[in-house]
């Protein structure tokens, strides 16, 4: 059988990988692709993003399912150009896609649903938003309404960054936000103390099946210092989410979600991701939702993943993930992501990439920014790739994840040395 990943990153790369594992399938297209799966003999890379062309070219390769990998096209409705022709796609509708599209969407139907997250105010106006962050004080989070490929969100420990975010955002659109209709706007909430964990589940509209736990690190250096990325780095699983996290996250946030877009007439299909911040009490709460697995979470979870994964998603697209029971490597995986000169804000393309290794049993370099350019590997977005490696423990996972990193080298390459440490120091 054939399969269709649509996207152009490491979470593409990883899921296309993973999904060569099925004895079922023949052919992997990856529309765009990248730099990775163009060196992958058994990956094919499809230069089409027109929705129209896309449907067009799974039509006539009589592919059987295509998988959505990121937010932009799922925002614009790709999912629904496809069931419009009677095509298995898995990802959600456009307007079910606005849990992530718009933040303010999401923090409405949290409140309208009771779902626990931040207090918020919503502001288009940069006067009234400048007025709320000198009453309220710093730290405090602002967020950009619309899509930002996971910067639009500054965690102001200023109020000078506050205002700034405020400025970037509303007045000179510095982050590339693509705005909802209405225009910029901003969602400004309350500070949340914690620790962050991702919470990925798989959702056929009704039935929810749970990805293994995965925590991100978000900020650009070591520490925990520097601005908000797209994500340097993560590890699976997440020991901040224990049993009892587990269950409180499912019965207060996942479930409650599930069954509100329901209710309020968009089911959810999908892969749904709940950035969590959970307090000292074990206490979660929703810091944001995305309509489509993390990046870099998913290459550490589809490492971990021992389950096939087109069959899960035949399940998924069938309304039958409640037959479905997930199995994973009792291992830990954990990515290390290597980003360009200047990222985030000004990332530099063009930079030739030496010393990719071949995959092992225990690594793999899933690639992002990467195209291939005269034989040459060539650096061509701001997250270029994810070294990502399996090992016993935390530690182990992370020593042999940087042992294959130091291998790999481009000019003006970015990367943390310290993913991983919050579950080390545990």
């Amino acid at each position: 059988m054939k399969v269709l990943v649509i996207g152009n990153g490491g979470r593409e790369h990883a899921l296309a990988w993973k999904l060569l594992d099925s004895p079922k399938i023949q052919t992997v297209f990856v529309a765009p692709g990248n730099g990775g799966t163009a060196l992958d003999n058994r990956l094919h890379n499809v230069p089409l993003t027109d929705f129209n062309e896309l449907a067009d070219f799974v039509q006539k390769e009589k592919i059987v399912l295509t998988v959505v990998g990121p937010e932009a096209p799922l925002a614009g409705g790709v999912v629904d150009v496809f069931r419009a022709r009677g095509l298995r796609v898995f990802g959600p509708t456009k307007a079910a896609a606005q849990l992530e599209s718009s933040k303010a969407f999401a923090k409405e139907f949290m409140k309208r649903h009771k779902i626990p997250t931040a207090a918020y105010e919503t502001f288009s106006d940069a006067k009234l938003a400048h007025a709320y962050v000198d009453k309220h004080g710093a730290p405090i989070v602002i967020k950009a309404d619309g899509l930002a490929a996971g910067k639009g969100v500054v965690v102001a420990t200023t109020l000078e960054l506050a205002h700034e975010a405020i400025d970037w955002m509303l007045l000179d659109d510095k982050l590339g936000v693509a705005h909802n209709a209405g225009g910029a706007r901003v969602v400004i909430e309350h500070f949340l103390e914690g620790e962050e964990a991702s919470f990925i589940v798989l959702c056929d509209g009704k039935h929810v099946v749970s990805l293994a736990t995965s925590q991100d690190h978000k900020r650009l250096q070591d520490n925990d210092q520097g601005p908000n990325t797209g994500g340097m780095g993560a590890y699976s699983p997440a020991p901040v989410v224990t049993p009892n996290v587990h269950a409180k996250v499912m019965h207060e946030i996942v479930m409650p979600t599930i069954q509100g877009m329901a209710k309020d007439g968009i089911p959810f299909t999908g892969f749904l991701y709940a950035g969590l911040m959970i307090d000292s009490n074990g206490d979660p709460r929703t810091v944001e939702f995305n309509c489509r697995m993390g990046d870099p979470e998913t290459q550490p979870i589809m490492m971990r993943l021992k389950s096939d994964l087109f069959d899960v998603l035949m399940h998924a697209t069938d309304g039958t993930l409640d037959q479905v029971d997930l199995k994973w490597d009792r291992r830990v995986a954990l990515g290390v992501v290597m980003a360009a000169a200047g990222y985030p804000l000004n990332p530099r393309k063009g930079d030739v990439i030496k010393g990719l290794p071949a995959a092992s049993a225990d690594a793999m370099v899933f690639h992002a920014g990467t195209t291939l350019k005269d034989n040459d590997v060539v650096t061509s977005g701001g997250r270029v790739l994810c070294v990502t490696a399996l090992g016993d423990s935390v530690k182990l996972a992370q020593q042999r994840a940087y042992e294959v990193l130091q291998g790999v080298n481009f000019d003006g390459a970015q990367y943390r040395q310290d993913i991983g440490h919050r579950a080390i120091k545990r």
